[in-house]
């Protein structure tokens, strides 16, 4: 069944034959699987032969599979939302010394369908928006912020007047992230069988993906950040061994 995602809510999507062969080739090392060691992964999660050539093609024409000598890889835009699963369970961080990082939006005249899609970029690279056009975080994570938003945007750093525990409850909905965080934590745990294991941690990854990885000193006591990444990573290893045992 699907919730509705809400605080302390638990968000599980149905997987589909195409959802279960991603998730496994999002967590396989290297993204490739030969057609028929694809066929015995995707045994425990209910895909039948028939429906999994299927997707296989539909993916493959979709761009979401490109297919190798071998059999199957992830496509070039997957392997962006690769780097960003593998960042949101091991985010590269650094000491935090009171900078914020700061993005304002100068360019003008841009469709709805730019404006969303720069919202969709900022929000990936973890800002949050102050008010409309100026978007922020504490720069505590070892990146530089991709030159090409030069284009659109004044990039540069900041320490605002506003106390920064305050700014950061103002800028994200910390307490309902953890609410939900912890409910995903329970839920995994109570998860047994395959298929409702990786439904609940494919719910878990998505969540990750919405941490902001603050510092330490901005986040409410008890945050569940850590304990989430580390049951994901668990489970990627647990999921990495069954694979091994069935190639």
């Amino acid at each position: 069944m699907t919730a509705p995602a809400g605080p302390g809510t638990v968000e599980l999507r149905p997987l589909s034959a195409r959802s279960v062969v991603l998730s496994l080739l999002l967590g396989a090392d290297p993204p490739e699987m030969t057609a028929r060691d694809l066929a015995r992964a995707v045994e425990p999660f209910e895909v039948g032969g028939s429906t999994l050539r299927a997707a296989l093609s539909r993916m493959a024409a979709a761009g979401d599979l490109r297919r190798t000598g071998a059999g199957y890889r992830i496509g070039e835009r997957l392997l962006e939302r690769r780097r960003r699963q593998d960042e949101a369970v091991r985010p590269h961080t650094r000491a935090w010394d009171g900078d914020w990082e700061m993005v304002v939006v100068t360019a003008t005249g841009r469709g709805p369908a730019e404006r969303a899609e720069l919202r969709t970029r900022l929000t990936a690279l973890r800002l949050a928006e102050l008010r409309e056009g100026v978007w922020l975080r504490p720069a505590n994570l070892s990146r530089e912020l991709p030159g090409e938003l030069g284009r659109v945007a004044e990039l540069g750093t900041a320490r605002p007047a506003r106390p920064p525990r305050e700014l950061a409850a103002r800028l994200w909905p910390l307490d309902d992230w953890a609410a939900t965080a912890d409910a995903l934590l329970a839920h995994g745990g109570r998860s047994v069988g395959p298929t409702d294991r990786l439904t609940a941690y494919a719910a878990i990854v998505r969540h990750l993906l919405a941490d902001p990885v603050l510092p330490d000193a901005l986040l409410p006591t008890g945050w569940p950040g850590t304990a989430l990444r580390t049951a994901y990573a668990d489970y990627r290893r647990e999921l990495a061994r069954q694979l091994a045992t069935r190639a």
